[in-house]
C-alpha cells in the first residue's frame, strides 16, 4: 500500500490491496463466497485527510456485517482507473459491488449509524433495484 499512514492497520486486519490487473480475481473470489466486495478509493492523505479514518473504519465495518462483506484497498496508482470504472468522484470512497454490479458508493467519512444503514440497504436490496438515500 503506497500510503503509510493506516498501512498497519489495513495489512494487519488483512485487506489485500488490488490494482486494475487484480481487481476482477477480487471481485470474483467474494462473489464465489457469496460476499458483497467493498473498495475503499482511498486517495492521498495528504490531501484528504479523510482518508486514514476511512482506512481504520473499512475493517470495523467488515466485521460488523459478519462476512458478509470482503474488503480490499486500490492501490493508488490505480485509482483514477479504477475510479472511473466504479463512478468514483470524491476520496474516499467505500464502492460495494456484488455479482458484477456496482450496488453503490459510500464518499467521504459518515457516522456509524450511516454507514451501517446505508451498507444495509445496499446489500439487502434486491439486484437491480434502486436504493433511495
Amino acid at each position: 500500500m503506497e500510503f503509510q499512514q493506516g498501512k498497519h492497520d489495513l495489512t494487519r486486519r488483512g485487506l489485500p490491496e488490488i490494482d486494475a490487473a487484480s481487481v476482477d480475481r477480487f471481485l470474483g473470489a467474494a462473489n464465489e463466497a457469496g460476499a458483497v466486495a467493498v473498495l475503499l478509493s482511498a486517495g492521498d492523505p495528504a490531501r484528504f485527510i479523510e482518508t486514514i479514518d476511512a482506512a481504520v473504519v473499512l475493517p470495523e465495518l467488515i466485521d460488523a456485517f459478519q462476512g458478509r462483506l470482503r474488503g480490499a484497498v486500490i492501490a493508488r496508482r490505480a485509482e483514477s482507473e479504477l475510479g472511473q470504472r466504479f463512478g468514483v468522484r470524491v476520496q474516499p470512497t467505500l464502492i460495494f459491488i456484488a455479482k458484477g454490479e456496482t450496488l453503490g458508493l459510500i464518499a467521504k467519512m459518515q457516522d456509524w449509524s450511516v454507514y451501517v444503514d446505508r451498507i444495509a440497504k445496499l446489500i439487502d436490496r434486491p439486484r437491480g433495484a434502486s436504493v433511495l438515500s
